[in-house]
């Protein structure tokens, strides 16, 4: 997957990136029985051809079936996102996301101790 394409699929297709990275490798019928509201067996196979054009994923032959998987990191993919959610929701401010992130009732005090940490550490790192 080109730089920068992860959001540039169908929520259907980041769908079976999801489970593909979650599972490592899967077959269609696998990523059909996981999929949320799963479409039609076809449509399934149609997605993993078009993924599969796009340069995302991969598959192998095992035995009768083909076995598929992600052909990008998930921590590269995972940038990738993260980068293009701040951009979108947050206009590209990284404090409104973070601001956003802590200030849910989700979040515990371990966390907001280390992230601390992690700011103040990076902080160094920027004066250095």
């Amino acid at each position: 997957m080109k730089k920068g394409t992860y959001q540039q699929l169908s929520r259907r297709e980041r769908q079976v990136m999801d489970i593909l990275y979650r599972e490592e490798r899967a077959s269609a019928a696998r990523i059909r029985e996981v999929m949320p509201d799963a479409p039609s067996y076809s449509a399934v196979r149609a997605l993993l051809r078009v993924l599969e054009e796009k340069g995302s994923i991969r598959h192998e032959s095992e035995g009768l079936q083909y076995v598929y998987r992600a052909v990008v990191p998930r921590e590269q993919a995972k940038d990738t996102a993260l980068k293009h959610l701040v951009r979108t929701f947050f206009g590209g401010s990284v404090e409104a996301a973070v601001a956003t992130l802590v200030s849910g009732e989700d979040v515990s005090r371990t966390e907001l101790e280390r992230l601390a940490r992690m700011i103040e550490a990076r902080r160094k790192e920027v004066r250095s």
